[in-house]
């Protein structure tokens, strides 16, 4: 089968389905099993036990997760210091040809992977698909940038009897804290470009979607990383994650996640001393409509983003800026399109919609309902679904409009299937609202009119921005194809993941002069 990108999801046949349920009924054989935590390559038990369950029917128990408490996380620390020595001396060629195995095992069980995130955190069978394939193009990615750039080692100009280079060396140890809602990709794009940077690595993975984790670390142990190079730790946020964000023996931190938890992370990582931390922070992402837009096209890219995993995604659209000229014939078919969406149990083929992740999720998805009732009008969605889906946690896909441009609702990040609509009169009104925000993650556009493009793009703050894209319009990035990363408070950095800059951001640079 070819390769599976977001891109090409509408092209997968009959092979794909059948390869999907044949994983998924293996793997529904295996549920259930405990998990411990992995320190030093040894498995440990923990202060407890987490049950992992399935969002879309939660008397499906995934499996019984090892908690970690405080001297866990101190051990994986010790361990993953422990390891570095032996990590870096490999050098980076190696480093690479582990993680290339890595890439092959994963590729290997891609459809089994695929159905323990439909399983854990509700995606539907492409866009689990589709992660598993993101996955390994990152991890590719990743080792064809420290090829390229042969490790990151690079000839200064020479001067009088003195030659230079600039050498990226790794900080050491990092933590690295992923969130649910793509637990495989993003715990891989951080590990990966740490792992290849000569760095060893403690890891915590949401505690919506230890499975996943588990699962690469299985593949990494199993690509024959050392004992100590990578440690797997699952348990609650306040108790992990605090312990990483305050021992010292954490040099950097990767984190994706809340801007809120983001944001106290950023403070607190460096109070003692100045450490390197990555944070990515969520969107809230606009998409504006000009009266020359493709309307299909154009209602397709919307309701694909705004909706996609139950608008779980920090790159999810949920402010929808509609010339005056198109407003209320593309709102109706927007409202059209998304009432004939498939709502159930994301395993079944002809599923759009999944569950949201837990409980909270569905309290907040309220609270924004409630909302948008009390300052606009719903014309599409905005309940819970009860009945054979009253196991789960399924919500239906939420339009409102007419709320006031500085509601709640235009500014708030959901993590939910509700989309805010407002009605602009020129190009220059919807990029001052679009802009109007302490994100700046993702944007989009739809016209046919290039200088309202070139005008778009010169003007939008956001980090990945998008032109009549058909297939998200501000989701679905690539390894390689599109920088992913935020600006304001969706990120620290500057510089995206899946893009060339990524990597050296887990590295420190040396500057080596020597005689010639």
């Amino acid at each position: 089968m070819e390769k599976i990108t977001y891109a090409s999801l509408g092209t997968l046949g009959e092979d794909f389905h059948h390869a999907f349920d044949a994983a998924l009924s293996y793997e529904q054989k295996k549920l259930g099993r405990p998990h411990p935590l992995v320190i030093r390559g040894q498995k440990k038990k923990g202060k407890g036990t987490l049950t992992d369950t399935n969002p879309a029917d939660t008397r499906l128990v995934l499996g019984e997760f090892t908690v970690a408490g405080p001297e866990e996380v101190r051990a994986a620390l010790e361990a993953a210091r422990a390891a570095r020595g032996t990590w870096q001396e490999l050098g980076w060629h190696n480093r690479v040809a582990f993680l290339r195995k890595a890439a092959e095992l994963m590729r290997e069980r891609q459809f089994r992977l695929a159905a323990l995130l439909t399983l854990e955190v509700g995606k539907n069978r492409f866009e689990a698909i589709a992660e598993v394939s993101e996955s390994i193009d990152l991890i590719l990615y990743y080792c064809q940038q420290m090829e390229s750039r042969q490790g990151f080692v690079t000839p200064m100009a020479a001067q009088g009897t003195e030659r230079t280079h600039s050498v990226l060396k790794p900080h050491g140890v990092w933590a690295v804290v992923a969130p649910f809602n793509f637990p495989l990709a993003l715990a891989t794009g951080m590990s990966v470009a740490a792992l290849l940077g000569g760095n060893t690595i403690v890891f915590k993975p949401s505690s919506a979607a230890p499975l996943a984790g588990w699962v690469l670390a299985e593949i990494l142990h199993e690509a024959g990383l050392p004992m100590g190079v990578f440690n797997y730790l699952a348990g609650a946020g306040n108790v992990v994650g605090e312990e990483l964000i305050t021992h010292p023996g954490a040099d950097g931190l990767a984190f994706t996640g809340s801007k809120n938890v983001g944001l106290d992370i950023l403070r607190r990582f460096s109070q003692a001393r100045l450490r390197p931390c990555l944070a990515e922070m969520g969107g809230k992402n606009p998409v504006i409509v000009m009266p020359s837009a493709d309307l299909e096209a154009a209602a397709d890219g919307v309701l694909r983003s705004a909706f996609g995993m139950g608008g779980q995604k920090c790159s999810a659209c949920s402010r929808l800026y509609l010339h005056d000229r198109i407003y209320k014939p593309f709102l109706e078919l927007l409202v059209a399109r998304t009432k004939q969406l498939v709502i159930g149990d994301p395993a079944k083929r002809d599923v759009f919609l999944g569950p949201l992740i837990h409980e909270a999720a569905v309290a907040k998805y309220e609270m924004a309902i409630k909302l948008g009732k009390k300052e606009g009008r719903l014309v599409c969605g905005g309940n819970r679904l009860k009945g054979e889906w009253a196991n789960g946690f399924f919500v239906e896909p939420a339009i409102i409009e007419r709320a006031p441009r500085s509601s709640r609702l235009f500014e708030e990040e959901f993590f939910a299937p509700i989309l805010a609509v407002a009605e602009v009169k020129s190009l220059a009104e919807a990029l001052t609202l679009a802009n109007a925000t302490e994100y700046g993650l993702t944007a989009g556009i739809f016209t046919q009119e290039e200088h309202e493009a070139e005008t778009f793009f010169a003007t939008i703050e956001a980090g990945a921005t998008y032109w009549n894209r058909r297939g998200g319009a501000t989701t679905g990035a690539w390894p390689g194809v599109q920088s992913f990363g935020g600006w304001k408070h969706s990120g620290s950095s500057g510089k995206g993941a899946l893009g060339p800059w990524y990597v050296p951001q887990f590295m420190r640079e040396q500057s080596q002069t020597r005689p010639k």
